[in-house]
C-alpha cells in the first residue's frame, strides 16, 4: 500500500471532476470507497476538502490517501474492453508537417480543426494519443501543457521534457503565458475593444458539455477583445485574448455580445452559419498566437497561419490577414 501522495493536476485534466480524476488514476477504486474518503476529508484539493463533482484546475494539488494494489489496478472487465487504437500514420505525418517551431524544450504545433486535444467519451483519435509521433530523438514522451477545443485550430505548445512541462504549466497557471485568437463573428460588436467579465458554468443535464453565463454558480471568466475590422453590421474580425481559461469561454462571451462566431451552431444556432455567402460550416475560431517567457527570460512567440476555411472567409470579405498582427499585443 502506498502512502499519502500529492499529485498535481495536468493541463489536459483541467475542468475534470474529482471523481472522474480518481477513476482515471485509480481505476480499481470503487464509488462507495471514494465517497467515504471524501466524507472523511482524506481527499483534498490545495489543502481544502473536496467534493466528488468539484472541477479541477491545472496546477492544483490533489491529496491522495494511501491506496492498495486493488485500487490502482485496472479491473479485468475494463482490461478486456479496452482497445489500444492503431497509430494513424497519415495523421502522424500531417502533425509533423504542422510543426511551427521546435527546440529542446518545446514543440509549437498548428493543431487542425476537428482534432481533439485529448480523449473523451467515444473519442479514440486525439492529439494526446499521437504524441509519440512527435518524440523524434527525445527519450521522454512529449506532454500536453494546455488545450484547444476540438473545433478550434491553431497554435498549441507541447513540452518535450518533464522540466519544460513544469515551467510551461506554471506559466499558463500564473497567466503569464499570452494567447491571442482570431474569430469571424456575425453582426456588429460594441464597444470596439473591452474586457468581458462574466462567470461561466456548465449547464446541468444532458447539454453536451455546454456552458453558459451563471452569476451564482459560475467560475470567473475574463476575455479581452478588440475589433480588428468591422464590415458594416454584417460581420466582424475580432481578436480575443482569454485572461482565464474556461471551457468554451470565447464562444460564450461572444454570444453575450450578440455576435456568435461563424460556424458555432452549438451556441449561435442557425444565425451562426453564413450559408448565403457560401462560407464553410466549420468553426471560425483560430489560436493565432501564443507567447510565453522562458526561465532564462527570453520570449517565445509563435504564430499559426489561418486554416483554409478561414482564409477563404478573409478573402471573401476582403480582410488582410497581415493587418491584424498588432491587435491585442498591448493591454486593452
Amino acid at each position: 500500500m502506498s502512502g499519502v501522495r500529492t499529485v498535481p493536476v495536468k493541463a489536459d485534466e483541467a475542468e475534470m471532476r474529482v471523481d472522474r480524476w480518481f477513476k482515471k488514476h485509480y481505476p480499481g477504486l470503487g464509488h462507495g470507497r471514494l465517497e467515504k474518503l471524501l466524507r472523511k476529508g482524506e481527499i483534498r484539493v490545495d489543502g481544502k476538502r473536496a467534493k466528488a463533482n468539484q472541477r479541477l484546475e491545472t496546477g492544483q494539488e490533489v491529496r491522495v490517501p494511501p491506496m492498495g494494489e486493488a485500487e490502482t489496478a485496472v479491473p479485468a472487465a475494463d482490461r478486456r474492453s479496452r482497445k489500444v487504437p492503431e497509430p494513424d500514420a497519415a495523421l502522424a505525418e500531417d502533425l509533423r508537417r504542422r510543426i511551427l517551431f521546435m527546440d529542446d524544450d518545446v514543440i509549437a504545433l498548428d493543431k487542425p480543426a476537428g482534432l481533439a486535444t485529448q480523449g473523451g467519451t467515444g473519442q479514440t483519435i486525439h492529439l494526446d494519443a499521437m504524441l509519440d509521433a512527435l518524440r523524434f530523438d527525445k527519450p521522454e514522451r512529449p506532454k500536453l501543457v494546455h488545450r484547444l477545443d476540438k473545433d478550434t485550430s491553431g497554435a498549441l505548445l507541447i513540452a518535450r521534457s518533464a522540466a519544460a512541462a513544469r515551467w510551461l504549466t506554471a506559466a499558463f497557471r500564473a497567466k503569464t503565458a499570452r494567447k491571442i485568437y482570431w474569430a469571424l463573428v456575425v453582426g456588429e460588436v460594441k464597444p470596439k475593444a473591452a474586457r468581458i467579465d462574466l462567470p461561466i458554468a456548465k449547464l446541468p443535464g444532458k447539454a453536451g458539455e455546454k456552458m453558459a453565463v451563471d452569476f451564482e454558480e459560475g467560475k470567473k471568466a475574463q476575455t479581452d477583445y478588440e475589433v480588428v475590422e468591422q464590415l458594416a453590421k454584417r460581420v466582424a474580425w475580432v481578436a480575443l485574448s482569454p485572461v482565464t481559461g474556461r471551457t468554451h469561454q470565447l464562444r460564450v462571451h461572444m454570444m453575450e455580445r450578440r455576435a456568435p462566431i461563424v460556424g458555432d451552431g452549438k451556441y449561435g444556432g442557425q444565425e451562426a452559419f453564413l450559408v448565403a455567402e457560401g462560407l464553410s460550416r466549420k468553426l471560425h475560431l483560430h489560436a493565432r498566437e501564443v507567447e510565453v517567457t522562458r526561465p532564462n527570460g527570453s520570449l517565445l512567440r509563435v504564430t499559426a497561419p489561418l486554416p483554409e476555411h478561414m482564409l477563404k472567409a478573409w478573402e471573401f470579405f476582403g480582410f488582410d490577414p497581415e493587418g491584424g498582427a498588432d491587435a491585442l499585443r498591448e493591454e486593452v
